[in-house]
Parts: structure tokens; sequence; C-alpha cells
């Protein structure tokens, strides 16, 4: 008497997708959600529907108007909004105009749980885990849980520049 052993495949029926084929397809979809799921805005931080063909055009062609940061710069002054600020996610830093001319920098860490802040908004730097919100100012607790100010980094602005100081 002659065993068989059936694997369960027959000829007639579809293989199922090899592992490799599964993962690659499960990246490629994630990779196209994250792409298009946002895209970060300059003027403070947040996070901005991505822009449409005919406005990243116009976008383009306003920022190619603006003088672009020597090499080396942090940003160029004209990246940083009168009265906001801009978070520079490489440095863990953010940059903030509170009156024409003058700019300050202070550290994106906030000295509550040590979250990155997310956003620069209506005169203040604010934390998304727990609200705590920071004057642009001075980097001072506008409003809690944190009770330490965002510690100050020294910047120097030079011409249409802004560099590490």
């Amino acid at each position: 008497m002659e065993e068989v052993h059936d694997s369960g495949f027959s000829p007639t029926r579809p293989l199922p997708p090899g592992r490799r084929a599964l993962l690659t397809g499960a990246g490629m979809a994630c990779g196209a959600m994250l792409a298009g799921c946002a895209a970060r805005d300059s003027a403070n931080g947040a996070t901005a529907p991505a822009a449409s063909s005919s406005a990243a055009s116009t976008a383009a062609s306003a920022a190619s108007a603006a003088p672009a940061p020597s090499r080396g710069a942090l940003a160029a002054t004209s990246q940083i909004p009168e009265g906001g600020g801009t978070i520079i996610d490489a440095e863990r830093m953010v940059i903030t105009q509170p009156s024409p001319e003058t700019f300050n920098a202070f550290s994106a860490i906030c000295t509550h749980e040590g979250c990155f802040v997310a956003s620069v908004s209506h005169g203040t730097i604010n934390c998304p885990c727990h609200g705590s919100e920071f004057s642009i100012k001075d980097g001072s607790v506008v409003r809690g849980p944190a009770t330490r100010p965002l510690p100050r980094m020294a910047i120097k602005v030079e011409g249409t520049s802004i560099f590490p100081g």
C-alpha cells in the first residue's frame, strides 16, 4: 500500500503569495500612505494637507523669490515668520521671531516629559504630548504642565541667514 501525502496544493489551485511579495506590497502601500498624508508647513511647523500641483508650483515660485540660507546656515531670516517661528528638526531647535528682526532659538524638546514640540502658533511653541505652551519671546512657560522654560540655544544672524552661534 502506497501512502500519499496531500500538500493541499493542486495545479488548478492558485498559490498564495510568497512572504517576500506580501511584505513588499505592504511596504509599498505604507510608503504611499505616508508620502501622501501630510507635508510640513514651514510657516508654523504644523502639518498641513499636501499641496496640489498648481498650489505647489505657486509655492515653489514664491520660495525661489525668497533668499535661500547660506551654506551651513540653519535657516534664512525670511523662513522665520514674524510673530511665529520654525522648528528645525535636524537641530532639535525652534527659531522664533517675536518682533521684526529679533530672532531667538530654543530647544525643541519639551521640559515636561521630553517630547518634541510640534508647532509654533499664536505666540507660543506648542508641545503635543500634554499641551504645554512656551513663549516665543523667552521660552518661558505660558501653559503647563511644564514648569521649566525651554532652554535657549545660541544663534547668530549674518545678513539674511541664521547660523548656529
